[in-house]
């Protein structure tokens, strides 16, 4: 059975919801939006007052509001761009012919809500069928002189989302027997975190971000896939593949770790889990930064103080892998070694990706180096880790963690002291 559906309008004086039940019927609310004796968001407040006594799940929540309205009705918001259809520039200052003030031989219009208008040859007939598609090639020299001009609003009669960027995965894998499998919901996450970090401007992070990208991912597939799917590896090792991917098919930088290099160890007595960190990737006019968490994570590691106090271990080395980093006119960022010694027997698992192909560099710029998981027995003895693999250790042993260098950007130069140079001196970074 379907869950509550809930529909939004965050007005300046009131909000209104409607909501539609489980079984069909739909409910209406309004409340004002701003009482903060009573509640602290009302739009919040509303939803939960009419799922009052419900035990049924929230399939939807979608709001809009009228703050940019306002914003640009008080001349308060950014410098704004009307688009709309050919023929119709003027719709807006013409409006219903009338004048302000019917005696008044100096008629004096409203000043117009925006300062530059783009017409777009497309056409939608009243009932919303479309009688001519816009011309999107004709659209786009206009809008980024526009935004080359500083104007960083737009508004008009083009339909959210009738420019996207394309995200196509047509190609994919089917989805594995193995848990690489990553849900949509982390394919969405990896690709609006790629477009927010190309726009200049601090993006709020919400829906509204994704309505222009257009995300194709054919169902059944390592991107999408199906019960019963295990997924785990996919919101931690195939999310930061993901973003690899755009990353290189926009030729923007070149990719960082590619992994979040998790690492697993315990007994019937201790559990822990760490991700370890790598070097990050390099762009065009600035190196790759070393021993740093990219892309897809941002978690923090355990003091190492508190890790052997918790824990029957010994760190024995965290430090740079010095030269790990992809060499270029703008190197890649060095990885990192981790040495742990055990003090009892414990099971180690590995889940780690770029250990057989390296992360690749950009426009000319070299890889970074490959990463290696290996055990280091109190016998002398190696045991050499696949990326993901798991080993039974001894008090003694030590598991060796060596994460991938960045890529470098731009082929290398001669001149060691160019700005790509490695620096040794980690306070610069």
């Amino acid at each position: 059975m379907a869950g509550w559906q809930f529909w939004v309008d965050r007005g300046g004086t009131c909000t209104d919801i409607v909501a539609r039940r489980p079984d069909g019927r739909l409910l209406t609310h309004k409340l004002l939006s701003d009482s903060p004796a009573r509640y602290a968001d009302a739009a919040v407040d509303g939803v939960r007052s009419l799922l009052a006594g419900s035990d049924d799940p929230v399939d939807t929540v979608r709001m809009g509001t009228t703050v940019a309205t306002n914003a640009l009705l008080e001349r308060k918001g950014e410098r704004t761009l009307l688009v709309i259809t050919r023929g119709f520039r003027d719709a807006l200052r013409i409006a219903y012919q009338n004048r302000p003030s019917i005696c008044a031989r100096r008629i004096e219009l409203p000043e117009l809500l925006y300062e530059r208008v783009v017409e777009v040859d497309e056409r939608t007939a009243a009932d919303g069928t479309r009688l001519r598609a816009p011309d999107l090639d004709a659209l786009a020299e206009p809008l980024q002189e526009a935004y080359d001009d500083g104007i960083r609003a737009e508004t008009g009669g083009i339909a959210p989302g009738s420019m996207p960027a394309n995200s196509r995965t047509n190609d994919t894998s089917a989805q594995l027997p193995t848990n690489f499998n990553a849900p949509f919901s982390v394919v969405n996450a990896a690709v609006l975190y790629v477009f927010r970090t190309l726009v200049a401007d601090d993006i709020p992070l919400n829906d509204g971000c994704l309505r222009p990208l257009d995300i194709v991912v054919p169902p059944g597939s390592l991107l999408a896939p199906e019960p019963p799917a295990a997924v785990v590896a996919g919101n931690v090792e195939t999310s930061q593949a993901i973003t690899g991917a755009l990353y290189a098919a926009l030729g923007v930088q070149a990719e960082g770790s590619g992994t979040m290099n998790n690492v697993t160890f315990g007994n019937e007595r201790h559990q822990y889990y760490e991700t370890v960190a790598s070097g990050s990737g390099a762009g065009d006019g600035f190196p790759g930064a070393p021993v740093v968490q990219t892309h897809m994570t941002n978690s923090r590691l355990t003091d190492p103080e508190v890790l052997e106090w918790r824990l029957p271990v010994r760190l024995v080395e965290f430090a740079v892998r010095r030269g790990s980093g992809g060499a270029g006119w703008w190197c890649g960022g060095d990885g990192t070694v981790r040495r742990i010694r055990f003090l009892e027997p414990m099971t180690v698992s590995t889940l780690s990706q770029h250990r057989r192909v390296p992360p690749y560099g950009m426009a000319g710029g070299e890889p970074g180096a490959l990463g290696a998981n290996r055990v280091e027995h109190a016998d002398g003895t190696l045991t050499e880790l696949g990326g993901s693999d798991s080993a039974d250790v001894v008090t003694g042993d030590v598991l060796v963690i060596e994460t991938p260098g960045g890529g470098g950007y731009g082929p290398p130069s001669p001149d060691p002291h160019q700005a790509g140079e490695e620096i040794d001196d980690l306070r610069a970074f």
